[in-house]
C-alpha cells in the first residue's frame, strides 16, 4: 500500500501522521507514478479520481514525524496561517493565539497541570487540530460523496459529505469530531465543521474550543505529495 506524506499548517488545517507497520506482504499500488527505475516519482503530478478531483486515497504520514524521526516543520506556504505544532496549534503565531479571557485562563491551568485531561490520555478522541498534528496513521477512502478517514489514533471515524448537503442547523447531538461537509474550490477541498462537543482540546498543551466553534480546513492539492511504497 502506498503511504503519503503531506505538510502540516494551523487554522484547520492539514494532516499528520506516523508509519505502519507491516502487516500485508508486499503488494504495489498500482496507482503509484514511478520512474523508469521503478521506483516512486515524487514529482510526478498529484493522482486524479475518475471525476478529475485530486485523489486523496491512501494511509497519510506527517511531514515532521516520519521512519521515527522528528523533522523540523516545514515553513507555511506565503499568505497560509504559520505552521502549528502537536502540542501548540498557535507556536508560531507571533502573539500565540487570540485567546478570550477565560480561554487563555483555561489554557493555563491545563498547561499547569501538564495536560493530565487531554482526551489523548484517556484514549478518547482527540479534537480535530490534534489529528491533524499527531503522529499515528491515517487511511482515507474517497468516494464521489463523501471522504471518510480512519485514525490509528484512538480508533477514531470521521465523514466529510461531499455529496452537495449542508452541515446540520436541526441542533444536532454534539459530536468529537462534529458534523463535516466539503466542497471543492478547484483542487482545494474546503471542509466546514459544526456540532462539536462542548470543552474540546485543540492541542496537546489544551487551547480550548466550544460547541460553539466552527472549524474551516482547507487542503490544497499542492501540499498532497506521494512519499514511498512500503508494506501495510
Amino acid at each position: 500500500m502506498t503511504q503519503r506524506v503531506l505538510a502540516s499548517t494551523a487554522a484547520a488545517l492539514l494532516l499528520a501522521l506516523a508509519p505502519l507497520g507491516a502487516q500485508w506482504p508486499v503488494h504495489p499500488n498500482r496507482g503509484m507514478p514511478l520512474k523508469a527505475d521503478g521506483t516512486p516519482n515524487l514529482d510526478a503530478p498529484a493522482p486524479r479520481t475518475p471525476d478529475g478531483k485530486p485523489d486523496l486515497a491512501g494511509v497519510w504520514l506527517n511531514e515532521w514525524f516520519y521512519d521515527g524521526q522528528v523533522r523540523p516543520a516545514l515553513a507555511s506556504p506565503p499568505g497560509e496561517p504559520p505552521a502549528s505544532t502537536f502540542a501548540n496549534i498557535g507556536a508560531n503565531f507571533p502573539k500565540g493565539l487570540p485567546l478570550q479571557p477565560w480561554a487563555a485562563k483555561l489554557l493555563a491551568e491545563r498547561k499547569e497541570q501538564n495536560s493530565k485531561d487531554n482526551p489523548d490520555a484517556y484514549c478518547l478522541p482527540m479534537g480535530l487540530m490534534q489529528f491533524h498534528e499527531h503522529p499515528q496513521p491515517r487511511k482515507m477512502i474517497q468516494t464521489p460523496d463523501v471522504l471518510i478517514i480512519l485514525y490509528e489514533g484512538n480508533a477514531g471515524v470521521r465523514q466529510i459529505f461531499t455529496d452537495g448537503r449542508a452541515n446540520p442547523t436541526n441542533d444536532p447531538q454534539p459530536w468529537w469530531y462534529g458534523y463535516s461537509t466539503g466542497r471543492w474550490e478547484g483542487d482545494t477541498l474546503v471542509v466546514r465543521t459544526t456540532g462539536l462537543r462542548d470543552g474540546g482540546w485543540l492541542d496537546i498543551n489544551g487551547s480550548p474550543l466550544t460547541d460553539a466553534a466552527t472549524i474551516t480546513e482547507r487542503l490544497p492539492h499542492q501540499l498532497w505529495h506521494a512519499q514511498d511504497r512500503r508494506d501495510d
